[in-house]
């Protein structure tokens, strides 16, 4: 997915209300009675994917590095309002899941100095079993809305981690408050939280906890390849669907396809899927999907399953409607192929993020040149007073990947943009062209192509490995696959 220049900040969404329903119900003697017996206990095994709790672990510590005796507060958040009492699928702060490695609503991570590191307590709120008029009353939380509910104590042995009540977090809090010389809130901590407990914004901790993620372990290069792999899965599921689109049903059902792949092989797609087609593929983020699947026009395809543990791969490919790219469609594919792989290139330890940034951008900037296309020489465009040749390729080529699409946002420049490369670190590079068709700049064959690549790359003790290299980067590569894709 196209990445921005600048990096950004997340804000905190207002906490959700609890849910009760059959009030009236509640209050019949006879049912509650009836509705409290002939209940066995369901599998209440939580869902936590496997080493996740001992990845989560070695991340505390390391963060605990970082905050010598002071207490850290980290929240899950919950899900935002949809509209009046439905809400959009939950899915927990990256911060949070990467402290925690689970999934669980409005949960609060508690971090206690103790001595040179700190001993963590997870606040998750109570679960309702048959027995209580909650169980069949709480949208949220009983067990006849939500499903098998696991108790404090089955999270508590799948975590490795004390888990207690959401109602004892005051005290919580309050304990690490006293054992600390200071207190720092990340995450989705609801707000009268930090209020009652005078907790400051988290800027700081949020900004820690970004460069940490930067750096990834195994077990966390193990979920992006998992998540890459189904993502290729996914573009041949797509492609193969290519003829039925221009049929019928057009980018939509494209999406659909994959969308549909990224929940059977995972938790859902990592962030809206882009599908473009003729006018549509400039347009760098497309996620309304709504226009047909022209034969004669380029496809963009920029999509990412999101695995059960949250990390998501970010992969673009952009291929011919009819299987074979006109020559002119071939002229702009083969430049930012060629600006693709001056990225590759510029990507390794010891390297500079901004260094796979200037090597794509100047392939670009002499393209266009040699094509006619800037009004002024190739060194004054890549000038920082020029850059005429960002007209067509106005977004970022880059960024980190892990448990967000766009991850470690909230690190600093000098973390991010300013930092050498070092082993862990998981990249995208995406170099595009985007002729967009009302672009009275550029002749009329180029109006209206769009071609975008984008691979994910590991960085290594000796270099990088681009994890993404099942799909084929050439044109002549990407019409062959296609074609093999198509006839399976």
């Amino acid at each position: 997915m196209t990445a921005n220049d600048a990096v950004t900040t997340r804000s905190m969404p207002a906490p959700a209300v609890p849910d009760s329903r059959m009030p009236r119900l509640a209050n019949v003697p006879a049912f509650t009675e009836f509705m409290g017996q002939g209940w066995g206990t369901p599998d209440r095994t939580p869902p936590v994917v496997a080493g996740a709790a001992a990845a989560a672990g070695h991340h505390r510590a390391r963060l605990s590095e970082q905050f010598p005796g002071q207490a850290l507060v980290v929240g899950a958040g919950t899900a935002p309002v949809r509209s009046n009492d439905t809400y959009y699928d939950f899915r927990p702060d990256s911060d949070f899941y990467w402290l925690s490695g689970a999934a669980i609503e409005a949960a609060v991570l508690v971090m206690t100095p103790s001595g040179s590191s700190h001993d963590a307590t997870l606040y998750i709120p109570a679960p309702f079993y048959a027995g209580d008029p909650q169980f069949f009353t709480n949208a949220a939380h009983g067990e006849m809305w939500v499903g098998s509910a696991p108790d404090f104590s089955d999270w508590a042995e799948a975590l490795s981690l004390p888990v207690k009540p959401l109602s004892e977090l005051d005290a919580g809090i309050i304990a690490a408050m006293r054992a600390g010389s200071g207190t720092l809130a990340a995450g989705l901590v609801p707000a009268d939280v930090r209020s009652r407990h005078g907790i400051a914004d988290g800027g700081e901790l949020g900004r820690v906890l970004s460069t940490l993620r930067m750096v990834k372990d195994d077990w966390e290069i193990a979920q992006l390849k998992e998540a890459v792999d189904h993502t290729v899965d996914g573009f041949a599921a797509v492609v193969r669907e290519v003829p039925n689109a221009i049929k019928a049903g057009g980018e939509r059902w494209l999406q659909g396809t994959f969308d549909r792949h990224a929940r059977t092989h995972g938790n859902g797609v990592g962030y809206a899927t882009i599908v473009g087609s003729g006018k549509h593929a400039p347009t760098l983020h497309w996620v309304r999907c709504d226009g047909p699947v022209l034969e004669d026009a380029t496809l963009l395809l920029d999509m990412g399953v999101e695995t059960n543990s949250f990390y998501t791969a970010d992969v673009t490919r952009t291929f011919p409607g009819s299987g074979t790219f006109s020559p002119i469609q071939r002229q702009v594919h083969d430049l930012v192929e060629k600006s693709h792989r001056a990225g590759l290139a510029q990507v390794g330890p010891g390297k500079y993020f901004a260094d796979f940034h200037e090597a794509c951008m100047e392939v670009i900037a002499n393209g266009l040149n040699d094509w006619g296309l800037l009004p002024v020489s190739v060194d004054e465009a890549l000038s920082p007073k020029g850059q005429h040749h960002r007209r067509y390729l106005v977004c970022g080529v880059g960024h980190h990947l892990g448990l967000d699409c766009h991850d470690c946002a909230q690190s600093s420049y000098e973390s991010y943009q300013g930092a050498p490369m070092v082993p862990g670190m998981v990249l995208t590079v995406e170099p595009g062209l985007y002729f967009h068709e009302h672009d009275l700049t550029l002749p009329p064959e180029l109006r209206g192509i769009g071609v975008r690549l984008e691979d994910d790359i590991v960085v290594t003790a000796t270099g990088s490995d681009v994890i993404s290299d099942a799909l084929p980067l050439d044109a002549t590569g990407i019409e062959a696959w296609m074609k093999l894709v198509q006839k399976a």
